[in-house]
């Protein structure tokens, strides 16, 4: 691994051609295959900008969305692979993709380390010799691809009739992967899926041949009881994890997924404290299964574990590595800020330089009925609150990806379609309720947004490839750590924060990341205490307890830290004392006058 860090998944279109822009510098990132027509739409914007032929996979051909899939993804393996090997033919040239891939590398890189010797030497053989071991070395960052389990839309032929079980989203979506040219990973993200995971039992490239497996699998978790709990699933059908990527329930961008109040701290210090234990189990259970099917590993197989979400400075990337025996650490929503490696719209991103924290925040606006990032000033939510002025709440829905709703209707729609809403709300008006209570569900109704076409808007606008009558109403999921920067970067910029050459947020006031996960926690807890008091029942009663009980075990857990947080690090303890102090009250407030505890 060149480098200690990677670029998950950001959104549909955010990410969907970072490995182009980023992979050539020994940089990995993810890409999300949710959307197949923007897959498709992207293979021909990038064929047509290199010069190669494109010929289109219609909608209605067979096994589409398959097809489509795995036609981008060998589009950017070629692309990328062409580009490393124009790198190598450079010359060592300040400012030239071939010194960059050196330069930009962490200090703790044996190869950095050789690249800086290089530069000392004079001219002659050696430097030469060396000149050609460096650029022998050079690797690709990964392009890995995101799989969301439970955006698993069934589809129909064009007689009405159900295609089949394979023919889901997610399971097409694996097929397009699992059929790529692509030796990468899955990251597999929102969930388990248990038709995805039988489907993925049938695709070999996950199997060892000749000792090594052509794809990886890794499993986003928010925590150790989920990581074990899919990891043996997995593992009982011969397939191995060969990364738990652990996130933070709120503090991230995207969906959020928030645990019952089960902070990040004490997750990581689980996986520390059981890693080993973790490894062995899923081990015997995995060698099993290979047995039952003739397969055998010439060696045990790696297994790594990473963290993403809200982390902010060189510090806290460097601490977390260290402290939790971490491989890597995931930088996401800092990244919108970098044109260089992601497709963020101008007037978009000037909204986002210019944001405060009040403006990001979680919301119910996703159709997926899960907690979402979302940003008060994307133009799409400027369009939702138009619609519901004119009267018309609710979007068009052309792409159908998040349709799950049954209520009304035999096949799913979604509950952001204007169909759903208008059903829905002449269900409500008949319920003759007060002002207020209609009020407020009126609002939960309306607040759902059409993510299929807002999360793809940004890259059509930013690559002039936004079609006539197409919306360009964008929306947008960054974690609410983007609060704290400010400005545009370059990809050397961000890259040189990470590893602390640089300090982009010298000027910002801001707790460090545990503190601030502590803080949407409790907010979160707020809002749910707010929202349904007066439905108060035993069985949230006692989710509110367990919720503030695992908050207090979380804030003891960094309260007992701290002596050892002290002697490793300045500027992550800051005023974290007082903090902690603070939202223990907080904590002890909510417990005594909505949820005795």
């Amino acid at each position: 691994m060149s480098h200690t860090f990677h670029i998950p998944v950001l959104g549909l279109g955010y990410s969907i051609d970072t490995p182009l822009k980023v992979a050539r510098f020994g940089i990995s990132s993810v890409v999300s295959i949710v959307d197949d027509e923007l897959v498709e739409r992207m293979r021909k914007y990038h064929s047509s900008l290199n010069q190669l032929p494109y010929t289109p996979i219609g909608v209605k051909d067979p096994d589409s969305r398959a097809k489509r899939i795995t036609a981008y993804l060998n589009l950017l393996e070629l692309l990328v692979n062409q580009q490393v090997e124009e790198m190598k033919k450079q010359d060592f040239i300040p400012g030239s993709d071939l010194c960059t891939y050196f330069e930009v590398l962490p200090a703790t890189s044996t190869l950095k380390s050789r690249y800086e010797r290089f530069i000392a030497l004079p001219d002659g053989e050696a430097k030469q010799a060396l000149a050609n071991a460096l650029k022998s070395a050079i690797k690709p960052g990964s392009i890995d691809v995101n799989i969301m389990s439970k955006v698993d839309k069934a589809n129909y032929n064009p007689d009405g009739l159900y295609a089949g079980d394979d023919f889901t989203d997610a399971l097409a979506a694996m097929r397009g992967f699992e059929e790529s040219t692509l030796t990468s990973a899955v990251v597999i993200s929102a969930g388990l899926n248990p038709r995805l995971y039988a489907y993925m039992e049938k695709c070999q490239s996950f199997f060892p041949v000749s000792g090594e497996t052509v794809k990886k699998i890794i499993l986003k978790v928010s925590d150790y009881r989920s990581a074990i709990i899919q990891a043996k699933m997995l593992a009982k059908k011969g397939l191995w994890v060969s990364e738990f990527r652990v996130e933070s329930g709120l503090n991230c961008g995207g969906h959020a997924f928030a645990t019952d109040g089960l902070l990040m701290g004490p997750i990581l210090e689980e996986f520390k404290q059981n890693r080993a234990i973790l490894y062995d189990d899923i081990l015997k259970i995995y060698l099993a299964a290979l047995a039952g099917k003739g397969l055998s590993v010439p060696e045990q197989p790696k297994q790594t574990v990473t963290y993403q979400g809200g982390i902010g400075t060189a510090e806290e990337h460097q601490f977390l590595m260290q402290y939790y025996n971490l491989d890597a650490a995931g930088w996401g929503s800092p990244f919108l800020l970098v044109p260089e490696a992601t497709n963020v719209d101008d007037k978009t991103l000037a909204a986002l330089i210019t944001a405060e924290e009040r403006d990001f925040y979680i919301s119910n606006a996703s159709p997926l009925g899960v907690l979402f990032n979302n940003f008060r000033h994307s133009s799409a939510e400027q369009l939702r609150l138009e619609r519901i002025e004119k009267g018309r709440p609710g979007s068009p829905c052309k792409k159908k990806f998040l349709c799950t709703n049954t209520e009304f209707t035999e096949q799913p729609i979604c509950t952001a379609s204007r169909e759903y809403q208008n059903l829905k709300i002449n269900q409500l008006k008949a319920q003759e309720l007060s002002d207020t209570a209609y009020q407020a569900q009126f609002n939960a109704i309306t607040e759902k947004v059409c993510l299929c076409e807002g999360l793809c808007a940004s890259t059509y606008l930013k690559n002039h490839m936004l079609e006539p009558k197409e919306r360009d109403a964008v929306s947008i999921c960054p974690g609410p750590n983007l609060a704290y920067f400010s400005g545009q970067y370059s990809l050397k910029e961000m890259i040189d924060h990470i590893y602390g050459r640089i300090d982009l947020l010298k000027h910002a006031t801001r707790p460090n990341l545990f503190v601030n996960e502590l803080r949407l926690y409790l907010d979160y807890l707020k809002k749910d205490m707010k929202t349904q008091v007066e439905v108060l029942n035993d069985k949230k009663q006692k989710y509110w307890t367990k919720f503030s009980n695992q908050l207090q075990q979380g804030i003891d857990y960094y309260k007992n830290m701290l002596p050892q947080l002290s002697t490793r690090t300045t500027l992550l303890v800051g005023n974290m004392e007082q903090q902690l102090a603070e939202a223990e009250q907080t904590l002890l407030g909510l417990s005594q006058t909505t949820c005795p505890v």
